[in-house]
């Protein structure tokens, strides 16, 4: 288990460029099962998941070309028996996004396997949205308690029209890329609008599908017989951005942050303006000025303002962990509320330990009394329990006096390329450890 060593409280100063978006090309990355063309995506980050994922396409028979930061998909007969190995099993239940390969697998050739997924531990993150669509498209389903194996059989997929019990990303990623081949219509209400569904409509409407509405949440999809190849551009990662965003506050560091695809930020950078965070766009980067102090903002009547995540077009609860990190040295007070996951906030117990001032109300809401710079962080030894919060500590880390340990630095690594070498670029005082 590797970790990284961290000397803080040093402020940092230069250009950081985003990398490509990784809940983007999970989704993407599994819609090249759709067709036995070559498919190129640019902008894939090196990280763990994404390599992962590569890595199970190759495994079931996919030729895969990679330069860089571009791959070439290429999928002609899958072998499906390498999907009941042990191999592929651990593989599988590893990586969460791996559940968006049976939408495609289901909608080519008829079935599909997975192995029961894994990913952060940061509460339930149910999968019913996912196979009741494709249940509702034609598909039977088995789940063995055994071996952890979800299965999907089907005869055809037919079109239909079908209310998602919730707006899952990821559930209506999988439904859209098995009602693509499906005969017939396909109305998706209360579908996911984020821009990574938004990057993945257009890259299959690009392959020859017919979806109308993309970007809403109202999705009509008209079933074709095959798909062709592609190439396709993934999106800056927005999460990425909005860490640059906080740590630059924290830090009181000058950072741009180039190439961000500000149309595709929506409300990120409000709700980092409103802690206070002035930033300067030009053109398509964003400056984030040297700050000795930021003031949080109230609400209208005066009230404490609540930061609280929300399906897109709110906020992400991805950058929850990060809001709430860089609030530590505001001025002010904040209410962060994480409406969606239950144990994503269990890691302030850490940043309490580095003297931070935050109450922990419940397993979803904690206030943050800003302490606008009047008393550092100290350098403590701490572990990543998952990407965000891994994340949330090493800004943390960065904007504390003396020493810090994170441990567990490989769930950072699934989500954040070369972090250290990055951050080392631009000052920061941080090696890895084996």
């Amino acid at each position: 288990m590797a970790s990284f060593e961290i000397y803080g409280g040093k402020p940092l100063h230069g250009t950081l460029t985003p990398q490509g978006a990784k809940n983007e090309a999970l989704q993407v990355i599994c819609a090249t099962l759709l067709t036995d063309e070559p498919v190129r995506i640019s902008n894939i980050p090196d990280i763990r998941d994404i390599n992962r994922l590569i890595e199970l396409l190759q495994g079931i028979g996919t030729h895969v070309e990679r330069t860089a930061d571009t791959c070439t998909f290429q999928t002609g007969e899958v072998d499906f028996s390498y999907m009941e190995s042990d191999e592929f099993l651990k593989k599988a239940g590893s990586l969460r996004g791996s559940i968006m390969m049976l939408g495609p697998l289901l909608a080519r050739f008829r079935k599909g396997v997975v192995a029961r997924p894994g990913g952060d531990k940061i509460g339930r993150r149910k999968l019913d949205v996912h196979f009741d669509g494709m249940m509702r498209l034609g598909a039977q389903f088995s789940y063995d308690d055994g071996t952890g194996l979800y299965n999907v059989r089907t005869d055809r997929l037919k079109g239909c029209s079908m209310l998602l019990e919730e707006a899952s990303v990821t559930g209506t990623a999988n439904i859209v890329m098995a009602a693509v081949l499906a005969e017939g219509t396909t109305t998706i209400f209360n579908a996911a609008c984020e821009p990574y569904l938004y990057q993945l409509c257009t890259m299959l409407n690009r392959m020859g599908a017919k979806i109308s509405g993309v970007g809403s949440n109202l999705l009509t999809i008209e079933g074709v017989t095959s798909l062709h190849g592609c190439e396709h551009r993934l999106l800056p990662d927005m999460i990425e951005i909005g860490s640059f965003i906080g740590m630059a506050a924290i830090t009181r560091s000058d950072i741009t942050v180039k190439n961000v695809g500000y149309e595709h930020l929506g409300l990120i950078p409000k709700v980092f303006e409103r802690l206070g965070i002035r930033m300067e766009r030009n053109g398509d980067d964003l400056h984030i000025p040297a700050q000795e102090h930021y003031e949080v903002d109230t609400f209208m009547d005066g009230s404490i303002l609540t930061i609280a995540d929300a399906p897109w077009p709110g906020f992400t609860p991805d950058l929850i962990s990060i809001a709430l990190v860089t609030a530590i040295q505001a001025k002010g007070s904040v209410l962060i509320h994480q409406k969606m996951f239950e144990s994503r906030l269990f890691f302030v117990d850490k940043l309490i330990d580095m003297g931070a001032q935050i109450i922990l109300c419940d397993p979803h809401r904690a206030t943050i009394i800003g302490q606008d710079h009047r008393t550092a962080l100290k350098g403590t030894v701490m572990t990543s329990p998952d990407i965000r919060a891994g994340v949330a500590l090493l800004i943390a880390a960065l904007s504390a006096t003396g020493k810090s340990v994170i441990h567990n630095i490989e769930q950072i690594d699934r989500g954040y390329q070369h972090i250290d070498e990055r951050l080392r670029a631009i000052g920061a005082d941080i090696r890895r450890l084996p």
